[in-house]
């Protein structure tokens, strides 16, 4: 049975998504991340699933012959945390992450409590060079 990835892109308003975020402080943080992505990927946003704002996308081919499409990269403003999706994952970055600041990760997504607690120049980069090891490997 094939398996169908439930987090698809949609046409849910950005906008209302952003402006519905609360506290403050994390939509405000919400906003940056939303200037950075669209900057750094040349892409709006759009949400992908309920909560996720994606930008860009790339398509992706398993051994297995499963397949689909993805976002570049993304956030999702959380309870705990603001995820923000690294689809390069981070063992190429080590150097990088170590100076990031507070921080925690898992798979593919770095967890912030809040943009203060890294340095944004880096994050950019980060976002930057992961998008750039996505679409050297999956060329549109």
């Amino acid at each position: 049975m094939a398996h169908e990835l439930k987090t698809k892109k949609n046409a849910a308003s950005v906008d209302e998504f952003i402006a519905a975020i609360e506290p403050e402080q994390k939509r405000d943080d919400c906003l940056a991340l939303y200037k950075m992505m669209r900057e750094v990927t040349g892409h709006e946003g759009s949400m992908w699933g309920g909560s996720i704002i994606g930008f860009g996308k790339y398509s992706y081919k398993y051994a297995s012959g499963h397949g689909g499409e993805f976002f570049l990269t993304g956030f999702s403003p959380r309870k705990q945390n603001i995820s923000i999706y690294n689809m390069a994952g981070f063992d190429r970055f080590e150097d990088l992450m170590a100076k990031l600041g507070k921080h925690k990760t898992g798979k593919s997504c770095l967890y912030v409590k809040r943009l203060a607690d890294v340095d944004e120049e880096l994050l950019r980069q980060l976002v930057s060079e992961s998008v750039t090891v996505i679409r050297e490997g999956n060329p549109e």
